[in-house]
């Protein structure tokens, strides 16, 4: 049983691989649907697209406004947890509902192997924190605009039989939601813990632009279509 409800566009009747693409906060799975026919993949790539929609969950950070979002928010500053925490369980619970969407996907006759985890912002944090810790390592993981959750504990839960799934990371230069540095930290985090990391930074702010559509497809490419 998947507990995320979702949207899914599929490219292709004879479906062989997977792309589960992770709003940000406040948004919803419509949100980066309409970003397929931009991606440059062909009409026949036989890969299913799927956009999970978030629970709705107070926000601290935005006055307990109830919105969609993977996990609650207290602040958007995460470089020192002891100051700054996070809410692991909330996290923690997310990653478990993805990981069943992924489990749905390889009932469906899709290995993990076969399958690329995307997000963007609160979505990318998740990505990145998902595609990290989950049982069997991934096609790829993909974080747009974000930051590696819970970096400080996350050794501790981390599959060494990923450290062969690799990362694209990309980022605005001028964000001013999730700073730049953040990003930029996270990328070399996870270098240092031994993945390998394509890394790309844009001018502009909190959101994607034609030329990382661009560069999102081609890696998507690369992974899924060029690997048959």
């Amino acid at each position: 049983m998947v507990d995320l409800k979702f949207e899914t566009t599929e490219l292709g009747n004879q479906t062989n691989a997977t792309v589960i693409w992770l709003h940000g906060l406040g948004a919803d799975g419509f949100d980066f649907q309409p970003i397929v026919p931009q991606l440059g993949l062909p009409n026949d790539a036989n890969i299913r697209f799927i956009f999970p929609h978030a629970p709705a969950m107070p926000v601290t950070m935005n006055g307990g406004y109830i919105m969609p979002a993977w996990y609650d928010l207290y602040s958007l500053k995460v470089d020192n947890p002891d100051t700054n925490p996070q809410d692991e369980q909330g996290i923690k619970k997310s990653a478990k509902s993805i990981q069943q969407l992924i489990q749905h996907e390889n009932t469906r006759g899709i290995p993990n192997e076969r399958i690329i985890l995307v997000g963007f912002s609160q979505g990318g944090a998740m990505a990145l924190y998902t595609g990290l810790t989950i049982d069997q390592p991934l096609a790829g993981i993909m974080g747009l605009s974000c930051y590696l959750p819970l970096h400080n504990s996350i050794e501790e839960i981390l599959n060494p039989a990923t450290k062969n799934t690799p990362v694209f990371m990309a980022h605005g230069t001028q964000d001013p939601v999730v700073l730049h540095e953040y990003g930029k930290a996270s990328a070399e985090f996870i270098k240092n813990l031994g993945y390998q990391v394509s890394w790309r930074e844009y001018p502009m702010e909190h959101s994607v632009c034609p030329d990382e559509i661009h560069t999102i497809g081609q890696w998507i490419s690369s992974r899924l279509i060029n690997q048959t």
